[in-house]
């Protein structure tokens, strides 16, 4: 797919978040702000009895990269462990949104503020 096609992809995500929206009773939960851009991630997580992700919630402002990044997260932790949460990295973000920000640090600071809170909350 070429560029063009994963940039509206990001813009539908930010029009149109998944998993947006506040959870009560939340096991896990952490928020973080970037500084450089303004943009906050709030990320709220239920596990069940095989301590496996079972709902996941996130609210948030900034730009379309970041909320269609925490929108792509949230949808890709579903089922899984803590143990495979905390090895997620930064590529694994990157090939979510597939849009190259190699030559944007900034905006790869957008992109990983919700693994960035994801791994806050895991620590709490």
């Amino acid at each position: 797919m070429s560029s063009e096609i994963y940039q509206e992809f990001i813009l539908e995500l930010y029009k149109n978040p998944i998993n947006f929206g506040k959870m009560e009773n939340a096991d896990l939960h952490a928020e973080s702000f970037n500084p450089l851009c303004g943009d906050k991630v709030e990320i709220f997580v239920k596990l069940n009895g095989e301590k496996k992700v079972s709902e996941v919630k996130f609210i948030g402002s900034g730009c379309a990269i970041s909320q269609a990044s925490a929108s792509l997260l949230t949808e890709e932790i579903k089922g899984k462990t803590l143990d495979e949460l905390a090895k997620m990295q930064k590529e694994d973000i990157l090939q979510m949104i597939k849009v190259d920000l190699s030559k944007n640090p900034s905006r790869l600071k957008c992109a990983l503020l919700s693994l960035e809170v994801l791994k806050k909350s895991i620590s709490k």
